[in-house]
Formats: structure tokens, sequence, C-alpha cells
């Protein structure tokens, strides 16, 4: 690896300075009535809005109002969707010292693992079984055991593995920041979206938090969706892991980059995530005193809403079963389920310790798929967006004029009756053909209402992969 970590300054895209100017500019306005007023009034109209506009909800908003408003925008522009999901650990070896993580190169308990093509074909079957179609693939940043000729031949094997009616259609990559020339390498393989979290955007504590590694670069790993960008990959997603440092700067610069990133190239990240540290393998959660309560979490998530109404927000198995089910409510556009964070999680029947984190959500992805239909929500694996062509600036355009309900509704509906049918138990299968036939009559269009309803027809036969 040749690359230096060592770029330009990153003012344009983080200003630390405007952070604090507007963090003291919250504070000063927390009594400012009219001036918050004024800002909801402007939240109101679901266009979003500008950092230091949301930093003061977030502090002093009114959260009744905030709640109320960020189930309004997911229900115009997400409906009752949630695309479920699931991580696949290819390999834990690392060669960065981050100080939060168990897969730090410094951790000797931990067992160091990497996936065979067939080991990863197996995982992937295992997948299929459960009924996934949509995964995102992790791995540790280390040039000799996992470079990017690993990746891609791992991207190839898991497209290319088939078993019964199961295939991954999309395909997300969650990796190490990189060059412009691999990531064009990652688009040209197919990949859906390209995830990395900053993890923490303030500069003085990643750098207490990175000691050693690649990873340690500030810069360079805080640009790499500009490269990412630069090298064709117009859907990327990005994220902080809450807990690292104080909530209130993490949010604005979360959102500062969102904007850095519309200005530039016209189009925001198609998601956001909001993990929060886990005690895991090596690592003292006593020594964070950034962690967050339940109450600020959601209140978080709501903000984020509110700010990019746009944007996909995603909430992991890191979180309770109980905390995923209030900030649905409040904006999650995306879950996992069933998930594992083991290098060969899912194929082996016995563990070894290579887990990244404690998950609280246990539960199989059929558990899953019942409980968010149980709970009033469509549980959807549609991929056609990805597969279609509508990504980057092209997704974002249907998405703000509201057309995106057009497709994803009946693209959700297509792909659960998949699922009912392929994987589900039989009381789950009750349960979901009921709710299909009462979403069905929530597709305005009569014509397209009755082309997907002939669809659902022809999957019940035996028929496959629809998608409008």
């Amino acid at each position: 690896m040749t690359y230096n970590t060592e770029t330009k300054k990153t003012t344009g895209i983080i200003n630390h300075e405007q952070i604090m100017t507007v963090l003291a500019w919250v504070d000063a306005n927390k009594d400012n009535k009219p001036l918050i007023n004024e800002i909801m009034r402007k939240a109101r109209e679901q266009k979003g809005l500008l950092h230091a506009e949301a930093a003061l909800l977030l502090e002093y908003g009114d959260q009744d109002e905030i709640f109320s408003l960020a189930r309004s925008i997911k229900d115009k522009f997400y409906g009752n969707r949630i695309v479920l999901f699931a991580p696949l650990y290819l390999s834990n070896y690392c060669v960065n010292g981050c100080t939060y993580c168990p897969y730090n190169c410094r951790n000797k308990n931990i067992a160091r693992k990497k996936l065979t093509q067939d080991e990863i074909s197996r995982e992937v079957i295992a997948l299929q079984e459960m009924g996934h179609k949509r995964i995102v693939i992790e791995a540790g940043e280390d040039p000799k055991n996992n470079p990017i000729e690993y990746i891609l031949e791992s991207i190839e094997t898991i497209y290319g593995t088939k078993h019964k009616n199961g295939a991954i259609r999309r395909l997300n990559v969650n990796l190490a920041a990189t060059t412009v020339q691999e990531y064009k390498m990652l688009k040209q393989a197919g990949i859906g979206t390209y995830i990395l979290f900053q993890e923490t955007y303030h500069e003085e504590q990643y750098k207490k938090l990175h000691p050693s590694g690649f990873k340690s670069g500030y810069s360079w790993h805080i640009e790499a969706m500009d490269r990412a960008m630069q090298g064709g990959i117009d859907d990327v997603g990005i994220g902080v892991l809450f807990g690292l440092a104080d909530y209130r700067y993490e949010f604005l610069a979360l959102l500062m980059h969102c904007e850095h990133l519309e200005k530039t190239y016209g189009v925001g990240p198609h998601t956001i995530s909001v993990p929060r540290i886990k005690a895991a393998d090596d690592i003292n959660l006593d020594s964070f005193n950034n962690r967050i309560d339940d109450a600020t979490f959601s209140k978080l998530v709501a903000c984020i809403r509110v700010s990019a109404p746009y944007t996909g927000i995603i909430v992991s198995t890191r979180e309770s079963t109980e905390s995923r089910k209030k900030v649905l409510d409040l904006g999650v556009s995306q879950i996992s389920g069933g998930s594992r964070t083991s290098v060969g999680g899912y194929e082996e029947k016995k563990q070894e310790n290579t887990e990244q984190f404690e998950i609280s959500d246990n539960r199989s992805l059929g558990e899953v798929v019942r409980w968010l239909m149980e709970i009033g929500y469509v549980p959807s694996f549609c991929t056609a967006c990805y597969r279609q062509g509508r990504t980057g600036d092209r997704f974002m355009e249907l998405c703000k004029s509201g057309q995106i309900h057009n497709f994803c509704q009946s693209n959700a509906l297509m792909t659960l009756q998949e699922y009912l049918i392929d994987y589900s138990d039989e009381d789950t299968a009750v349960i979901g053909q009921k709710l299909i036939s009462k979403e069905l009559l929530n597709i305005p269009d009569e014509k397209t209402r009755s082309l997907i309803a002939q669809k659902l027809e022809k999957i019940k036969e035996g028929s496959r992969d629809f998608r409008i």
C-alpha cells in the first residue's frame, strides 16, 4: 500500500472553528423562542435544514413537535416500508490501532480469521437460506491479508452463489478508505452503496482513538467519500460511532459532510448510519465518557430525519428490540436482521472469538420480519433501484418529488411475497398475505395496482425477481 494518508486540509468538509461557533450560538439562543419557532416552520416544509438550524432544534427544540414532524417526513418519503439487510464479515485481520475496535492490531485475545472463497460461498448460502437478498461486506484494513484483489474476488463469489431461489441482488461494501483507482474497481465490480463511518469528526479525539495504522490519517479518512464519488460511486453511506465524542459536535459535522457532498457532487449521502459504541473483546466501555442514553439517541434520529429528509437512516442489531422499535417510528428506513458480527458466523455452528461487537437484537430474520409486520411495517427485500440504475442524483430526484413511492411500494410487496413463499413459517405467511392484500390497495394508480396484483400471483406460481 503506497498511498499517502496526509492529504489536503479538510476545512472545506468539516470546519472545527465553525462547529464551535455554532455550538456557542446554540447556547446563546436557547431561550430565543421566535427563532426556534421559525426554524420549526422551515422544517415543516420538509426540505431539510442547514446544520446550524438543526443543531438548535436538537438542543432546545420541543421534542414532541420534532418527533411528530419526523414521523410525518418518514411517512411522506419512505412510507411504512423497512428495508432489511445483513452484514457479512470476510476477515478481521487489521493493521490499524483503533482503541474502540477489537480488531485493532494490538489485540492478542481475538482469533484472527479470513474466509476462503469456498467459505464465503457457504456463508452466502446460509444468508440466502434465511431469505436475505441484500448484504454489506465488512473486512479489516490489511493490505497483505485483505487486498483489493481479495475483495473483488469475494464480490464475484457472492454474486455468483445461487442456492434454490436465493440470490444476493445488492452487495454494499463497508471497507477502509482507499484510492480513486480502487473505488473505480469496486464500481466496476457492481457494488451498491459504499459505506464508511468517520467514527468521530472531532480531529483531536480522532487522533487519540487512531494512534497507528492507515486509518490514523484523519484527512485521508474524511475525504474518502470524495474519492469514491470521483471513482464513479454515486451511492455513498456515512455515519459516526456515537459515544466517541460530544454527540452535538458529531451531529453538526455529520450534516456538514452531507452539505459538502450535495454542494460538490450534486447529491448527498444515500444513507446515514447511527451506531452507538458497544462492549466487545478488549474494549472497556467505561473509558468512553461520551456515550448517549436512549432518549438522546431517539432525538438524534428524529433530528437527522428532519434535517435530511431524503436520506435513508440505518440502525443495526447493535440496538435492542425496544430501541429499534422507537426509532423506526422516527425516521429509520433500513435495519439489519439475523446478523452475525463474527467471521464465518452464519455457516459455522461453533463460534470462534472473532466477533466485532456485542449484538443487542439476537432475533432471527424470520422473527424480525414477523415483528415488523405485527407493528405495522412492510418488510422489504427490494434491490430494484440499484439494478434499474436509479442511484445517486436520479434516486434523489425521485425521492424529493415523492415519485419513489410509485416504485418502492410495489417492489416491497413483490419481494415480501417471495420471502413468505420461500422462507417464512406458516403463521408468518398468513400475517404477511393479509398485509400484502391490505397494502396493495394503497397503490394509488389503478393500472400499476392491477399489474402488481398479476405479478404477485405469478410469484405464487413460481416466478421470481420481478421489479419496476
